[in-house]
């Protein structure tokens, strides 16, 4: 399993180094456009299509952001078992419960947000404005839940390695 988990660190590196200049520059494009669009609009200049455009940063704004969490694991919990109980080996098979049914809900997720982005696709919407195609966005869900299911699946292995072992773990 430490062999799997080497991998999934080297992968989770590289994810990392792309994602988060990406996370920087789509928060800095989506700042300068609602800043524009305010500037605009006190200005009386109608601005059309920038919603468009802030749509598309914040929907993967919002996805990248959700996988850099489920990164760092510093998602919304409710970690109560500890309160109820100090004993190792339950906080750590519920914690593995607690991945187990994440990851089949990441990967009941992911089939909705693939069916999603190939229905976008297929049906070949764009917005009004730009014409830019809607499976643009709809990419995101796709993109983001596959990495949920990377991140989960590592979280997997952590959590079954520390439940076997619980005074490593």
């Amino acid at each position: 399993m430490s062999a799997i988990l080497s991998i999934i660190h080297k992968i989770d590196t590289v994810l990392a180094t792309l994602i988060k200049p990406v996370v920087v520059i789509i928060s800095l494009a989506i700042a300068f456009m609602l800043s524009y669009g305010i500037f605009s609009r006190a200005l009386d200049e109608p601005v059309f299509g920038l919603e468009e455009l802030v749509l598309m940063g914040a929907m993967w704004l919002y996805m990248l952001g959700a996988v850099l969490a489920s990164r760092d694991r510093s998602h919304l919990t409710a970690d109560f078992v500890q309160v109820i109980s100090s004993n190792a080996r339950v906080i750590g098979f519920m914690r593995l419960l607690a991945t187990s049914i994440s990851l089949f809900m990441a990967i009941m997720f992911a089939t909705w947000s693939n069916d999603l982005l190939l229905w976008g696709i297929k049906k070949g919407q764009t917005t009004p404005v730009f014409q830019l195609p809607w499976y643009l966005s709809q990419g995101s869900l796709f993109f983001a839940s596959v990495l949920f299911i990377f991140y989960l699946i590592r979280d997997f292995f952590e959590d079954l390695i520390s439940f076997r072992e619980p005074e490593n773990g």
